[in-house]
């Protein structure tokens, strides 16, 4: 008998990955069922994006490629992180992976050993803490709630730090929540971090250009912690390159290394196709994504209005991303033809087979009393679906 590892074995599946397989399995039977669980934006790639990589075939750039990313890509990304965030992060600083989940993966595989501790304040993107845990690394997690906007502070970060703790990892604008943490919030963290310069913080910003009326943050902004960050960003969400596969860091040049040669060991380059297209997404100013922006926001609104008509729902009001997060533990124990809803997962499921919508379920992101709701999608079918939601919750008593 084959046995698989016990690391595999330990491993959860992705819940929004799940939920987005099993919707597809209904759509195949024929059920008119929409699916709000991927963070997937439904906007098509810029056309500039796509004439850049039909360019780069032309050009025949269809060779191996550098294993952190070909040069002019990466002083194309030096100049992205000047321009838009104020950092400086030369080339031999920048690593460019399949997608911002392997940078991530890098960094963490390259830093932890076993027994140490990743601080993860919940909610949090649902890989984090399997990644962590496939690197032998112990995941502390930090709660968050709503009635704080999700967002943690310098204290709660001071609290869960031990002599083991070796990494913090979280995202701004966040997913599940959509938060943003302020700049006043980050040096909070900041003044924190730098009693501890062994400590290396992931600050994953893969949706700072979905962001509505506040300025993008990012933590390496500080001096006196930069050395200690890690950016994370990607052109999946805000350049809708979900399939293209690429994301990159900005870190030390020790870190940097490391991840490059781990990363040599594993996959090598990205595409090179995919960097040729990136090139393009990153000398473009982020001006363009002005309407997806707004549209976005719009049905932010939307969500948001039809959530708050639910008796029993309570939300914030995210400030980026395509997320809203809401608090349903209301419905916990309520019960609808026979069936009853104990907990996050049951009314996923509940939601899924009544009203034909799936979401996701707040327990795969930390936080058992809420779900996740993707707004990546159509008003129309924005409005339908939550007229489905609605109907389906208030048929719980």
């Amino acid at each position: 008998m084959i046995e698989l590892s016990d690391r595999l074995q330990a491993m959860e599946e992705s819940a929004t990955i799940a939920m987005s397989q099993k919707s597809r399995e209904l759509k195949a039977e024929g059920l008119d069922v929409i699916s709000l669980s991927l963070g997937e934006p439904d906007f098509n790639t810029p056309e500039f994006i796509k004439d850049a990589a039909i360019q780069g075939m032309k050009d025949n750039y269809t060779k191996y490629t550098p294993v952190p990313g070909y040069e002019d890509l990466r002083q194309a990304i030096s100049n992205k992180f000047k321009r838009d965030n104020n950092l400086d992060y030369p080339i031999n600083q920048i690593v460019v992976s399949t997608g911002a989940k392997q940078s991530i993966a890098n960094v963490v595989l390259s830093m932890v050993n076993n027994g140490d501790e990743v601080i993860i304040p919940a909610p949090y993107w649902v890989s984090y803490i399997e990644i962590v845990k496939v690197s032998e690394g112990i995941p502390v997690a930090i709660s968050a709630g709503i009635e704080n906007d999700f967002k943690i502070t310098g204290a709660q970060l001071e609290s869960a730090i031990t002599k083991k703790t070796k990494m913090v990892i979280f995202s701004t604008p966040c997913n599940p929540t959509g938060s943003v943490y302020s700049k006043e919030e980050l040096r909070d963290l900041a003044d924190v971090l730098v009693r501890y310069p062994h400590i290396v913080v992931i600050a994953d910003e893969i949706y700072e250009h979905i962001n509505f009326g506040t300025k993008h943050e990012s933590l390496a902004q500080f001096a006196d912690i930069k050395e200690q960050v890690v950016t994370i960003n990607g052109v999946s969400k805000a350049w809708a390159m979900t399939g293209w596969r690429l994301g990159y860091i900005g870190a030390s040049k020790e870190i940097a290394a490391a991840c490059s040669k781990i990363q040599g060991q594993f996959t090598s380059g990205t595409s090179s196709i995919t960097q040729r297209a990136a090139i393009a997404a990153m000398n473009a100013d982020p001006i363009v994504l002005v309407d997806m922006i707004a549209a976005f926001k719009s049905r932010r609104t939307l969500v948001l209005d039809a959530l708050n008509q639910i008796e029993g729902v309570i939300t914030n009001v995210p400030g980026g991303a395509f997320y809203v997060f809401p608090d349903v533990s209301y419905f916990y124990g309520k019960s609808y033809n026979g069936r009853t809803v104990n907990n996050g997962s049951d009314l996923a499921l509940y939601i899924l087979d009544e009203a034909l919508v799936a979401l996701v379920t707040g327990e795969a992101f930390g936080d058992p009393n809420c779900i996740r709701i993707s707004y990546a999608a159509s008003e129309e079918t924005l409005i339908e679906a939550m007229k489905r939601v609605k109907d389906a919750l208030e048929k719980l008593k």
